[in-house]
């Protein structure tokens, strides 16, 4: 038999060393039962309540090719804890000659292991909710107490031992000052070159942005309102900024915020420095007579009348949209070119084993015919069981040559590439990274 071991683990509370362990225990199951293993499927924090799982997928789609007839999970719940994806991919597999076998759970092949296998999978997902439920309950008690459920900390606390918030000594004064100095005039750019002047990083620990300071200057726990989902608790945590200097804060960036950027060169404008005529082009708004503002690209020589440029200005959103479409089309298509390019290299071992392995078959069958000849000596036997067993290791090492190199169309590619992708191009942030990372400049 030769068989695959698929592991996995989820994002709660589990760990790189659960994935050796699941491995262990599936290659002494394999080892114990005579079983050859040609590879391992992992999924790293990737919940098994969802087929939305890339090694999962390319594991059943690898099933398809003949070369393996089991797999070996650690428990049942590995493979699913959905029981329509379950019985839904157990049927693919079916279809294809494979059997999921579980290392830990021993499940007879009658109607008795049916029942069993069953009511493992129907646990499996009641766990699950189960779970579910139980976190959710908790961290809701915990916003109940004004306790910190995780995720990002807000610049200026720290939390002690029983998990509630307290003043970060050392950053608390810095986000106060912070308030005061757009009280009293600051521009957002001038506090956040105030805050790298004196050390103070941004929640991902990097320097503070435009971005950052504003997010700064909204939040509410500033002035100790907890939140958790619906969980609103005033007076929760210790409070950094006085009221009545949040509630002014609050009407100057509302007001700020209708008049005219002074950032938008800086921040809004996504291609300052990189778009081109002959000199080059900068954000630049303007308001019609129906109130409205529209932002656009201008030549810089014919904006400081330095020369005449027969360049029109062109709209922001429609240049900006064609360069971030036209910018993920060419790396995408560039991702893979370079993966097929990868999988069509020749793979010199392949060859040389398919080779051996005629050689192999062609010296079994000169045997064969010669025992119907009558031809049957000690050394013709001893000389069929070594041709026999290289023959099932070198089909061993051809399947694995298969598996470890999937042959995948271009189609299956771009479906995965833009189903995993992190990158949100309707987000600022994202759009602008990406122009920053790979767009060096744009001729007009």
């Amino acid at each position: 038999m030769k068989a695959v071991i698929y592991a996995r683990y989820s994002s709660d509370n589990q760990r790189e060393e659960s994935i050796e362990g699941q491995i262990r225990e599936c290659t002494a199951f394999a080892k114990k039962n005579g079983i050859t293993i040609l590879r391992h499927y992992i999924d790293r924090a990737f919940s098994a309540k969802t087929d939305n799982r890339p090694e999962f997928q390319n594991m059943i789609k690898d099933s398809g090719k003949h070369l393996f007839d089991m797999i070996i999970v650690w428990k049942l719940d590995r493979f699913a804890r959905n029981r329509y994806d379950s019985a839904r991919y157990k049927a693919t597999l079916k279809k294809n000659g494979v059997k999921v076998v579980s290392a830990t759970e021993v499940i007879s092949d009658g109607a008795e292991g049916i029942i069993l296998e069953s009511v493992l999978e129907g646990y499996a997902e009641y766990y699950s909710a189960d779970l579910s439920e139980k976190v959710v309950r908790g961290m809701t008690e915990n916003a109940l107490k004004s306790k910190y459920n995780g995720g990002t900390l807000p610049i200026g606390y720290q939390i002690d031992s029983d998990q509630c918030f307290q003043l970060d000594p050392l950053t608390a004064p810095f986000v106060r000052e912070a308030f005061q100095r757009y009280d009293e005039g600051a521009t957002m750019t001038a506090i956040r070159d105030w805050l790298n002047e004196q050390g103070v990083k941004n929640t991902r620990g990097q320097k503070m942005t435009y971005n950052s300071v504003q997010h700064l200057l909204n939040n509410r726990r500033y002035i100790g309102e907890y939140t958790y989902r619906d969980i609103v608790v005033p007076d929760g945590i210790p409070a950094i900024v006085p009221q009545d200097l949040f509630d002014r804060v609050q009407e100057k960036l509302a007001k700020n915020k209708k008049a005219p950027a002074r950032h938008k060169a800086e921040d809004d404008y996504l291609l300052t420095t990189k778009l081109f005529c002959g000199a080059y082009l900068c954000g630049e708004s303007g308001t019609s007579h129906t109130g409205n503002v529209h932002h656009y690209y201008k030549c810089v020589s014919v904006k400081k009348k330095r020369t005449e440029c027969h360049k029109k200005s062109v709209k922001k959103e429609w240049i900006e949209d064609l360069v971030v479409n036209e910018t993920m089309k060419v790396v995408m298509e560039a991702i893979m070119s370079m993966l097929m390019d990868l999988q069509d290299r020749e793979n010199v071992n392949l060859p040389l084993y398919e080779q051996q392995l005629k050689e192999a078959d062609t010296a079994i069958q000169n045997l064969l015919n010669a025992i119907q000849q009558g031809i049957l000596t000690k050394s013709t036997k001893g000389r069929l069981e070594e041709l026999e067993a290289t023959k099932e290791e070198l089909e061993t090492k051809i399947a694995c040559e298969k598996l470890a190199k999937p042959k995948v169309s271009a189609e299956f590619m771009t479906f995965w590439l833009h189903r995993f992708r992190k990158l949100d191009v309707r987000q600022k942030s994202h759009r602008k990274m990406l122009i920053d990372t790979f767009v060096n400049a744009i001729f007009l």
